[in-house]
């Protein structure tokens, strides 16, 4: 497949909503052969190309071909999720000692933003940049009240090529009345192809966690302080194979399936640290994640269950894909103890997440040390 030698931009249709809006997909394509396609529903990355060590190119994100695909059921392939991702118990909490009651979409639970979150809507453009870094900005106003969130929130997401093999997604919201906030985006990897046929049971990860949540059969946060990784299936500070304690008999993968938990980083921060790395042995696609959020929430496709038909019609199945989703702790409005979630008038939430592609060649990975700080996070 051949590759630009130089950074471009292209913007084309999609795909129709019902009331016959467009939705639109801008391409971003790096020199070296890196290539983001963002869809304006959702602002979500709807496919992302990455070579692997002999040069080959794959999609290495679940979705779909088609928009079709992505109104047809909504399971946030590639989404940014919100107001607030991940979970609230009860779909409730309180704030500035007013009751909020949010919809209920997950049980008694709110979930990714409730019925219809940011990923249910047709995000504006309102910049795209065809220069050395390319980029595409979308941004969207939610009202007053939607889902039940308190405040007018407007947001902006932008997704831009950093380097030749750096991706760089910045999110930033602010409000005209205090209320919470916690936006991720929610794609699924396989560093092996999104049409491979292989899970990511032999994908290699590591967390920069010393701690972990444990959650109940809702997926909600126990009353208890963080659990310590040490000596548990949770324990990926050294790296290890994703499959090889999946299956141990642990009270925390069975409620979960699997994983799907948030583990806590070190504090937010304004700069992007390290916080997770991804391996596929076969194709050598190395994955890095660098985030300026406290928690990331490390998801192993237990509940694809081959009901969908995804790119190349393959059908999605449990451990397909790794989501690993960097944000807020779950359950925050209602734990004090957690670090907070409220955005007040007149301050910025920033959300900075870079995703750096690298290659292992026999173990060894060819990368700057994972401790440094990525070039051209958070400018």
């Amino acid at each position: 497949m051949s590759v630009s030698s130089i950074p471009r931009v292209a913007r084309s249709s999609f795909g129709l909503l019902p009331d016959g809006t467009e939705v639109e997909r801008v391409t971003l394509q790096a020199a070296d052969g890196l290539e983001a396609r963002i869809m304006t529903y959702g602002a979500s990355l709807q496919a992302l190309l990455v070579p692997d060590a002999a040069g080959r190119r794959d999609d290495i994100v679940l979705g779909h071909d088609k928009f079709a695909g992505y109104l047809a059921r909504r399971q946030f392939f590639g989404a940014t999720v919100g107001r607030y991702a991940n979970r609230i118990a009860g779909a409730r909490f309180t704030l500035d000692g007013a009751d909020v009651q949010l919809a209920a979409n997950n049980g008694p639970n709110a979930l990714h933003g409730g019925l219809e979150g940011f990923d249910r809507h047709n995000w504006r453009i309102v910049a795209i940049d065809n220069g050395a870094r390319p980029a595409v900005m979308l941004a969207r106003t939610s009202p007053d009240g939607e889902e039940g969130y308190p405040g007018t929130l407007d947001v902006e997401v932008t997704w831009r090529l950093v380097g030749p093999m750096e991706l760089l997604l910045d999110m930033s919201a602010r409000t005209d009345r205090p209320t919470v906030v916690n936006l991720t985006n929610h794609s699924f990897f396989n560093l092996a192809g999104a049409c491979s046929g292989r899970n990511i049971l032999d994908h290699h990860l590591t967390v920069a966690a010393d701690h972990f949540l444990a959650i109940d059969a809702g997926a909600i946060p126990l009353p208890q302080p963080p659990c310590a990784v040490a000596g548990t299936p949770f324990d990926f500070r050294a790296g290890v194979e994703i499959g090889a304690r999946i299956r141990d008999d642990h009270p925390q993968l069975r409620v979960g399936r699997g994983y799907d938990h948030n583990f806590c980083l070190a504090p937010a921060s304004g700069e992007p640290r390290f916080a997770a790395r991804l391996t596929e042995p076969a194709s050598g696609r190395v994955l890095e994640l660098f985030t300026n959020q406290p928690g990331l929430q490390v998801y192993s496709g237990n509940f694809l269950d081959g009901s969908t038909a995804g790119k190349g019609g393959r059908l999605y199945r449990q451990s397909d894909a790794m989501c690993l989703e960097p944000h807020a702790w779950p359950d925050t409005p209602n734990r004090p103890d957690f670090p907070t979630a409220r955005l007040t008038p007149g301050e910025v939430y920033r959300h900075t997440t870079l995703y750096r592609f690298t290659h292992a060649i026999h173990g060894a990975i060819e990368t700057q040390s994972a401790v440094e700080s990525p070039e051209g996070a958070g400018r």
